[in-house]
């Protein structure tokens, strides 16, 4: 599958076996004699017990190799599509380890993958044969309620900042799926339920502490640092390996209104049509999307999704016209807990689950692209079937293309196109299925988000930033002129490293 192109040049490293799984340091653990290891040219190189030893020394954490529970769970993403085995994992315990790994991978010219939340669709969280720095146990979150200001790890997921902030009775914008990692979601602009209101999450950024290919732990901010500070709002994890963050929090009440509006699938060109219609005079405090779902057992679906996150009573008059759309079969929008949404799409959006998904900005939902939407949506036993169209605009706008990294501020709908199921005979199939889906309506669409990468072209991650591209480069040329950070929307350096 072409999901695999850095499957492992001959897989000795990532298959070696070792007795051994965890080296901590003053474990006493018997390291290998050497590691094969992948490197940055897709070669290998052999990593010998001294410079393991020297690594597994250096770490607060652990460092994993192949054999045994602990790095297995470690390897294992959220997309099941990538079954990929590091060579070896970081397991940071806070940034010292994470430079540590950093100058390590640089310095043996490893092949290297961050994995924050690991939720990376194209399984960018993880590499065959070289060595992932992973900062799941780096997780904690910090809630300065006077400054309204949440500090959080590289590692902390969505529902660990909402733990923290939402009882306090403040928020920032987050994404829809509580497992996603804060960081990833974050580096890459940051579309939720609340970024109509609030802004993207990258939006609300206050500082980024990162570490750079070239091992130093800086502070990213308006007053510091302040071009990669730019560069880090939107431009992924291009520039390095992002610690914490810290986020400005709003004043947020728990209780929203939320939930779905189901109708037949037959019914579908209507529902659209008036989501795009509504689209146009909904507050900024509604997060509105329309949505096909087509269930393995041919059950289809036309569907509004609604938060409406302001004051409540002028919420329940502003969305009247949609609860009263049509003849639904399920009326699901009410008063109902913030924290509550942010969860209700976990199982469906399972860890470990195999996902094709592929995003698209557009700016309409015009009778043309609904037709071909609706007409390519067909039932099959092999998958379900996801057709997202969220509606974007409101705070968003509020910064020009070139306030950040993020440069599409003006696309009205974020389409995303997408297909989940278990069996893994079924995946070729279904990744067809969307790349053929997705290639009939792209012409529709202007560019892409980021954090929806699947397997788009360089090309296409260079159009996509549009005019931001040319200064990416700049700054990349500064901190990762050796592009060691590339599992990512890769932005590649113009200089030469000899």
């Amino acid at each position: 599958m072409k999901f695999d192109r850095r499957k492992f040049i001959g897989s000795a490293a990532s298959a070696a076996i070792f007795p051994q799984q965890v080296f901590a340091a003053g474990s006493g653990a018997r390291l290998p004699a050497s590691v094969d290891a992948v490197t940055l040219s897709g070669g290998t190189t052999s990593l010998g017990k001294a410079q393991l030893q020297e690594l597994a020394g250096a770490l607060n954490g652990s460092l994993l190799l192949p054999g045994g529970d602990t790095y297995e769970s470690a390897r294992r993403i959220w997309n099941g599509v990538f079954d990929r085995k590091p060579a070896l994992i970081v397991q940071s315990s806070g940034p010292a380890d994470v430079m540590q790994a950093v100058n390590f991978a640089r310095e043996h010219n490893l092949l290297l993958a961050v994995r924050g939340g690991g939720h990376s669709l194209a399984g960018k969280s993880v590499c065959d044969g070289g060595l992932m720095i992973d900062l799941t146990h780096m997780n904690g979150v910090h809630v300065d309620r006077q400054r309204r200001v949440a500090r959080v790890e590289g590692g902390a997921l969505l529902r660990n900042l909402d733990h923290e902030t939402i009882p306090l009775g403040l928020a920032t914008t987050s994404g829809t799926v509580s497992h996603t990692g804060a960081g990833g979601l974050t580096l890459g602009g940051g579309i939720g339920r609340l970024c109509r209101q609030h802004g993207l999450a990258s939006d609300n950024l206050l500082s980024v502490d990162v570490v750079t290919a070239d091992g130093k732990l800086l502070r990213a901010a308006e007053d510091e640092n302040a071009e990669l500070f730019w560069g880090l709002r939107g431009g992924g994890g291009n520039f390095g390996v992002a610690t914490s963050f810290e986020y400005r929090l709003h004043p947020f009440d728990d209780e929203v209104l939320g939930g779905a509006m189901m109708y037949p699938l037959d019914e579908a060109a209507e529902v659209l049509k008036f989501v795009n219609d509504f689209s146009a005079r909904a507050h900024r405090e509604l997060s509105l999307s329309g949505n096909i779902v087509m269930l393995p057992n041919g059950r289809g679906f036309a569907v509004m999704s609604v938060t409406y996150s302001g004051d409540l009573r002028k919420g329940e008059k502003h969305i009247r016209p949609l609860l009263e759309f049509g003849d639904p079969v399920r009326k699901g929008v009410k008063r109902a807990s913030y924290r509550s949404l942010q969860t209700s799409n976990d199982r469906q959006l399972a860890k470990g689950r195999k996902y094709y998904m592929k995003s698209g900005y557009l700016p309409e939902l015009a009778p043309e692209y609904i037709d071909e939407l609706i007409a390519r949506v067909e039932p099959s036993p092999q998958r379900e079937q996801v057709i997202v169209m969220t509606q974007l605009g409101g705070a968003i706008r509020d910064l020009p293309a070139d306030a950040t990294a993020y440069a599409h501020r003006y696309g009205e709908f974020d389409l995303m196109i997408g297909a989940a199921w278990d069996d893994p005979q079924h995946t070729q199939a279904n990744v067809d299925w969307g790349r053929e889906y997705f290639a009939a309506v792209q012409d529709y669409t202007d560019g892409f988000y980021v954090n929806s990468l699947m397997d788009e072209s360089q090309d296409d991650v260079q159009r996509n930033y549009l005019g931001n591209y040319s200064r990416l480069v700049a700054l990349k040329n500064i901190h990762d002129p050796g592009n060691l950070f590339r599992m990512n929307a890769n932005i590649k350096p113009s200089v030469s490293t000899g």
